[in-house]
């Protein structure tokens, strides 16, 4: 039995898609789960909940942690320790492996070109301060001989049929599509990386079932030489058939919009993501897996064939 936690989600789908091809048995947990596959096991669960999670877990040899919670610090500080300390010790229980889908807001903002597996340590933001805790808390566990796992970080990432949960598809793709101004914060000059969700889906299910990535960060595949912000908005308008309009949020504005809009609120500690080079390098998993990532034209093209053509 494979169990994906956060089952619902944009990687928790795409992961779901990909895991036939390991095995036929595949447990969906979240709150209100949606079978991907027709022999899905559905299991309802909180996972702030321990007991719940430990019979969840039960009978399972992996599991993968993809949960995505509201983009709001108190919330990540109060249940992100208690989700991860629950499987992590729900896994001790079952001896199942776990697999982490992480993001890499951990890591040193100083320089973002290129980001590695080797990546320093040390947020800026108080969202990176959490990311960095539980992922400690995984190889605390590891370190122990409490479980066997592994972290696989993404970049912000951008795929078909996501809501809500993509920052270029609410800022580019969306606006764009409904014929008005992309919006993207701080300046488009600079280059952005994003991991195509179908690749991290793919992704995330080999390192689960390879036994030698254990006990590893891996950063999962991503296409090199990212677009800068106007040259994104540029390609995604293109294959819109829509004229290239934006408008740049400064971090200013983006405190002044926060004050009516919380999630907007919530983006200012992460605007140095914006304001400088951002590129991901997955090299590790390119060269380990012989794994190439779809092109960024190639995804823009996708989304735009499977969300926006009528």
């Amino acid at each position: 039995m494979q169990t994906i936690l956060g089952a619902g989600g944009a990687i928790g789908i795409e992961l779901a898609k990909a895991l036939p091809r390991y095995t036929n048995k595949i447990r969906l947990v979240s709150r209100n789960p949606i079978r991907v596959n027709e022999a899905d096991e559905l299991f309802k669960a909180d996972i702030t909940k321990f007991e719940d999670v430990v019979k969840a877990v039960e009978g399972s040899e992996i599991v993968y942690l993809t949960v995505g919670l509201p983009y709001k610090t108190q919330i990540w500080q109060s249940t992100w320790p208690l989700i991860m300390k629950n499987v992590i010790a729900a896994c001790r229980v079952s001896q199942a492996k776990l697999v982490f889908f992480d993001n890499i807001y951990m890591y040193d903002p100083t320089n973002l070109d290129p980001i590695t597996e080797e990546h320093p340590i040390m947020p800026s933001s108080k969202k990176g301060k959490v990311r960095a805790h539980i992922a400690q808390m995984i190889w605390d566990a590891v370190n122990k001989g409490e479980i066997k796992a592994l972290i696989a970080r993404s970049a912000d990432y951008y795929g078909p049929s996501i809501e809500n949960t993509s920052v270029l598809t609410e800022t580019v793709f969306k606006p764009l599509s409904e014929g008005q101004k992309a919006n993207w914060m701080c300046s488009v000059k600079f280059r952005h990386s994003y991991t195509y969700t179908v690749d991290a889906g793919r992704a995330t299910a080999l390192l689960g079932n390879s036994s030698d990535a254990f006990g590893q960060v891996w950063h999962l595949p991503t296409a090199p030489d990212p677009f800068t912000g106007k040259e994104w908005i540029e390609a995604i308008a293109n294959q819109l058939g829509v004229a290239p309009k934006y408008r740049v949020i400064n971090k200013f504005l983006l405190g002044v919009i926060g004050l009516f809009v919380p999630i907007m609120k919530e983006m200012v500690e992460m605007a140095y993501q914006y304001d400088r080079d951002y590129v991901f390098n997955s090299d590790k998993f390119e060269k380990r897996f012989d794994f190439r990532p779809i092109p960024y034209l190639d995804g823009i093209r996708e989304i735009v064939r499977t969300d926006y053509q009528k």
